[in-house]
């Protein structure tokens, strides 16, 4: 579930339809000459509404939409008739989208249901017509209502991915390898840094069959949360998983130290994320002997439950399935 095409960042002006004016008029037939008002209502503005939907999972769709634009309320009419609401413009948006304003960054709402809406930018209000206005001492009001002016605003769009497990690890570490293994997804693998310059999700089978949604984010490397390398871009995507698999190959220098920069990139970024169960797997570990697999073992954080797997030969995989699935649940 990767692509060239994923897009986790649109930016827009959404501009909601103005509201209708309300209608001045006094009711008149053959033999009335002086009916009453009957000025109607104008109708609302259209809304910009974001709806959830599961099927999308970019925002690519949105990518060349600079403008989303609502269309206005009509006029009230005659014999108190409501004039018809501004048609709305509804964007289907990914499960995990969050919609800010991008001159305050201040976060409107997070869309985590499929089907639910959210109203993005509300319509103008119409306004009354001069029938609203009659009263026993003004039979005959003479004004109306404009309609309520719609808003225009620039809004964002963040994409932060759903999944049960996010890896996170340095370049290089086999998370693409692994996700590739115990799952249909197909990212893309090569011995190089950056290999992964889009998440990839992938659905994990489990026995009985139970399955949960793996996550494999670009690497990481020490100064991510300044910017550097792929920077922050994807570090968002870590905040929506439940549970976080940290991948440290069996051949780096030093295990623990890689494991604390790791960390502290994720605390610099949203010290929360350090709220999240914590898993290590030490990849690659078919080039271990089980004499260098102990000695590595004194090396780990005693306090955070590890595995060594490899990839390659399978080793170690169902017992990481076991071990995700009894910290999901």
């Amino acid at each position: 579930m990767s692509s060239p095409n994923f897009i986790d960042y649109v930016k827009f002006c959404s501009r909601s339809g103005h509201g209708g004016a309300g209608y001045l008029h006094f009711h008149r037939e053959k033999f009335i000459q002086h009916g009453g008002p009957d000025g109607g209502n104008g109708g609302r503005g259209g809304h910009v509404i974001l709806r959830g939907n599961a099927q999308h999972w970019t925002l690519l769709h949105l990518k060349y939409r600079k403008h989303v634009i609502a269309t206005n309320g009509n006029r009230g009419e005659e014999q108190d008739r409501t004039g018809h609401d501004g048609e709305d413009e509804i964007l289907d948006v990914p499960l995990g989208t969050v919609a800010k304003r991008a001159d305050t960054e201040e976060i409107l709402f997070e869309i985590t249901e499929d089907g639910k809406e959210y109203i993005l930018t509300p319509g103008g209000r119409g306004g009354k017509g001069n029938a609203f206005f009659a009263t026993s001492t003004n039979q005959a009001p003479q004004h109306a209502q404009p309609g309520e002016p719609g808003k225009e605003e620039w809004i964002v769009l963040e994409l932060k991915l759903l999944a049960d497990v996010g890896l996170v690890g340095f370049p290089n570490a086999g998370k693409s390898t692994l996700l590739s293994v115990v799952s249909a997804a197909k990212p893309k693998i090569g011995d190089y840094p950056f290999t992964t310059l889009t998440p990839n999700l992938g659905v994990v089978s489990y026995r009985d069959a139970h399955s949960f949604v793996m996550a494999d984010i670009p690497g990481i490397i020490e100064g991510a949360a300044e910017g550097k390398g792929l920077g922050i871009r994807f570090l968002r995507h870590i905040e929506r998983n439940s549970l976080l698999l940290f991948m440290i190959p069996a051949d780096a220098k030093d295990i623990g130290v890689e494991y604390d920069i790791l960390l502290n990139e994720l605390r610099k970024y949203n010290p929360e994320l350090l709220d999240k169960k914590r898993l290590l797997a030490i990849s690659k570990a078919d080039m271990l002997d089980d004499e260098l697999k102990e000695a590595i073992k004194k090396e780990l954080p005693t306090e955070l439950p590890s595995v060594f797997i490899s990839s390659i030969t399978s080793q170690g995989i169902t017992e990481l399935k076991d071990l995700i699935w009894k910290n999901l649940h």
